[in-house]
């Protein structure tokens, strides 16, 4: 299993590639040299064989031009009895064997097929003139090399008294030497196992540096890699590369430190946003709730507003009876009698709660819209006649600075009263019982458009900038459970857009807020 796996990893793939390029290379490189070695020994060895046999001719030279056939004989004798030479031999044209290193071949005739004749009669045109040779084995399985070489006539060959050789005549016969080749090739299978073994020598030399090489710079930043791949996988995003090297195992080691840190990153992120998830599906979950909790009071605040207005209905009857019954009874005292001027209070205030009754009849009553022209200052005035007389406005100083210039708007009074009252109302609520409102009508020119503006300024504690964003939000509120909806600004900002002007706020902490309604005027 183990064999299995190094092969399988990168280091056994690149050993196992490069080591059999190197043995395949190595081989290749072995056959030619060898193959090179051998030509050139055997080169060399031919060049010895031919030189040998111009010895031999020289060295019978004379003993042929003055005849001496004894010369000759112990000339040839001599040099074939030389280490290495095997036979010496002189043929005469006709094959005939005139001198040898072999008494018993003397006078002897060989076969055409001799080597030493195949040259000639294979030839068309007579003897060559070219030295021959070639290589052969003996009875011994022995290598031999034979050399064939003629012998040339010269001047003083054909003009010697003691021949009788033409000047026509140009190779009055040839010299056969064979050489044994036993040195030669102990020679090359001595270099040929010494080449084997530089090669093989060589190859583990190499071979130990590769594995070396390998080792350091592939298989350990590797084998690192891969157990950091492991640690990651098992959730350790803490693990980083020690690797320094400028290569790309070092850059590698660098983008795998680097993305570890970047999912280190992530998971913290993804935590924190799961957590923060978690908190904003809670808040979500209780403002639900708590927006559950307003609409069913909202429902409560209708229901009972549709009952107030049965019994101011009901109360209205009975008070239209005491100011008509006041009026007759004020007929019977003289004036400026005490009786008289009670009479007086009972019909004025009789009178004050009709006009009151009267005013909160005419706001919850259901009407469709219908929007005519209308003055903001009259609608203000109805909605403050409404609240004056509320408890929560005994200690609220009312200030209104109305300009009497005001233009007319195109707006349902009703819903501009709804507005108007739930400013007023947010207002009180902003100082707590205490405090100043000041309500300013003024006419506005923006972008050559003509607007009415109503401001409503209390000298409260302000908004915070948290929420001033959610201010027109649905069943946004900073009020106590029970006290608010979170709806009035909400709705109020519908009730302008859909006339055609903006609500906006100014505030500053520690100075109050001001509200801003704006609504396009009829003037052009």
């Amino acid at each position: 299993m183990l064999v299995r796996k190094t092969l399988h990893s990168l280091t056994g793939k690149l050993l196992l590639t490069i080591g059999t390029l190197m043995i395949a290379g190595s081989a290749v490189f072995w056959f030619f040299l060898f193959k090179h070695q051998e030509k050139e020994l055997i080169g060399s060895t031919v060049k010895y064989g031919h030189s040998f046999v111009d010895y031999v001719i020289k060295s019978t030279r004379y003993g042929m031009l003055s005849f001496q056939q004894l010369l000759i004989q112990q000339t040839i004798e001599a040099t074939g009895s030389a280490e290495g030479v095997l036979r010496v031999r002189i043929f005469r044209c006709t094959g005939k064997i005139a001198y040898s290193s072999d008494k018993k071949e003397i006078g002897t005739v060989v076969d055409k097929n001799d080597r030493a004749c195949r040259g000639c009669h294979a030839a068309a045109g007579g003897p060559q003139m070219i030295p021959t040779w070639s290589i052969s084995r003996d009875n011994t399985d022995t290598r031999v090399l034979n050399i064939v070489q003629p012998i040339m006539n010269e001047p003083a060959c054909y003009t010697s008294s003691c021949h009788f050789h033409s000047a026509d005549q140009k190779v009055l016969g040839l010299v056969e030497a064979n050489l044994s080749l036993a040195l030669l090739d102990h020679s090359i299978r001595q270099q040929g196992i010494a080449i084997t073994l530089y090669i093989l020598v060589f190859l583990f030399v190499i071979s130990v540096v590769l594995c070396t090489i390998l080792w350091n710079f592939v298989s350990t930043p590797v084998s690192l890699l891969t157990q950091g791949m492991e640690k990651v996988a098992a959730g350790d995003l803490d693990y980083s590369l020690d690797i320094n090297s400028k290569d790309e195992m070092g850059e590698l080691a660098k983008a795998f430190n680097a993305m570890t840190a970047d999912l280190k990153k992530a998971k913290q992120e993804l935590i924190e946003w799961g957590n923060t998830l978690e908190k904003k599906v809670q808040e979500k979950t209780e403002a639900i709730q708590r927006a559950q909790d307003q609409l069913i009071h909202s429902e409560k605040l209708a229901s009972l507003g549709r009952m107030a207005a049965g019994v101011a209905h009901e109360i209205n009857s009975p008070l239209t009876g005491i100011v008509t019954f006041g009026h007759l009874l004020l007929k019977r005292f003289p004036a400026g009698t005490q009786e008289y001027e009670d009479t007086e209070v009972i019909i004025e205030q009789a009178n004050r709660c009709s006009n009151i009754i009267r005013g909160l009849l005419g706001f919850a009553r259901a009407s469709a819209a219908e929007k005519a022209a209308t003055n903001v200052n009259d609608v203000l005035n109805r909605s403050l006649n409404i609240l004056r007389n509320k408890a929560d406005f005994f200690n609220i100083k009312l200030v209104t600075e109305f300009d009497e210039s005001l233009a007319m708007v195109k707006a349902d009074p009703s819903q501009l009263q709804q507005v108007f009252l739930n400013m007023i109302m947010n207002a009180a609520d902003a100082i707590e019982g205490k405090g100043s409102i000041t309500i300013t009508t003024r006419n506005k020119r923006d972008n050559a458009n003509n607007f009415v503006e109503v401001e409503f300024h209390d000298t409260g504690t302000g908004i915070s900038d948290e929420n001033l964003e959610k201010l027109f939000e649905p069943f946004f509120t900073t009020k106590p459970v029970g006290k608010g909806t979170g709806l009035g600004l909400a709705v109020s900002h519908g009730i302008i857009q859909d006339h055609g002007g903006k609500i906006t706020v100014k505030t500053k902490p520690g100075e109050g807020s001001s509200f801003f309604v704006t609504l396009p005027s009829l003037e052009e």
